[in-house]
């Protein structure tokens, strides 16, 4: 199987790049600064000679977009929002007008899309979409906005011989190097992996082989479309999420944080308190309706296997 993944040189491109490669598929990676064999130049932006890899391929993986990781600053949103809708509608241009299109177009969005909320959980029939919430600072509303304009470039698209779905994740929990799992266990490891503003806010997550292990079923079932939850099936408050972080690592104590902490703290580390303070609490509805059963489903187990991984790697450095 042919598989093409623009914006792939990220966490998670590497993550699938790496599964989809070792399972003996052609894996090329769209990059706007391609340095190896599989690696093919593209500005996100406008059709080019790239536009060649799309046609004849089964699937087209697209995660481009600028990185959440910053400073949520006026620019900076103005840049997620463009890099993301931009992206989605020239892959979908590409896609139109391949003499052979691909099969199927999964297209990465956001959980963000979905309400801050702590009553009930956000699946795909019922989940709330974000954006109203009274009290909620106006950015993630507009966080949300760039997740419905997202979805709604690659829903428009004309397409008509591509099945498209796009991918609701949650954070994709890996040992990779400067990975949100690398980011959170590092501040455990400083003391720092407490509750913030108390901890009632969910975290929603998946392992990054159920990540893997989603995708493809995602490709080879014809009857999926439109929008999926890529999250574990038991989102957890921050507290508890952080607590079975710091028992996996052997961390005994976690400092805990207050808002006005979190804000200094993600100024540091030139990051935003949205990614701590809106409460994520999203569910796979469609994939557990279709029979798909996690491998890590509970966060603590998925903790310790991560932190067994980043051991594992780190012995195989030294």
């Amino acid at each position: 199987m042919k598989v093409v993944i623009p914006g792939g040189t990220g966490q998670v491109g590497a993550i699938l790049d790496r599964a989809l490669t070792a399972a003996g598929h052609d894996v090329v990676i769209l990059t706007r600064r391609p340095r190896r064999e599989r690696e093919v130049g593209w500005d996100g932006r406008t059709l080019g000679a790239w536009a060649r890899a799309v046609d004849g391929s089964d699937v087209v993986i697209n995660l481009a977009g600028r990185s959440v990781n910053c400073r949520y600053t006026e620019a900076n949103l103005r840049a997620m929002m463009d890099s993301r809708v931009r992206s989605a509608e020239v892959v979908g241009e590409a896609i139109a007008a391949a003499a052979r299109p691909p099969k199927a177009w999964l297209q990465m969005s956001t959980a963000t899309v979905y309400a801050h909320r702590f009553d009930a959980a956000n699946d795909e029939a019922t989940g709330l979409v974000g954006g109203g919430e009274a009290g909620i600072p106006a950015y993630w509303a507009y966080s949300v906005e760039i997740a419905k304009r997202w979805e709604a470039a690659q829903e428009q698209a004309p397409t008509p011989d591509t099945r498209k779905v796009a991918l609701r994740a949650a954070m994709v929990m890996s040992p990779d190097r400067e990975g949100v799992f690398d980011v959170l266990l590092k501040l455990a490891r400083l003391g720092l992996g407490g509750p913030v503003a108390g901890g009632a806010q969910y975290v929603s997550w998946i392992h990054d082989r159920d990540f893997v292990r989603a995708v493809e079923f995602l490709v080879g079932r014809d009857d999926f479309n439109g929008p999926v939850n890529l999250a574990a099936p038991a989102p957890l408050p921050q507290r508890a999420f952080m607590r079975a972080l710091r028992g996996a690592g052997g961390v005994p104590l976690g400092l805990p944080a207050t808002r006005w902490m979190a804000e200094l703290g993600a100024f540091a580390l030139r990051s935003d308190t949205e990614l701590l303070l809106k409460s994520r609490r999203v569910v796979p509805g469609r994939l557990l309706d279709a029979g798909f059963a996690f491998e890590y489903a509970q966060w603590p187990a998925a903790a310790d296997d991560l932190v067994r991984r980043v051991r594992a790697e780190r012995r195989g450095r030294q």
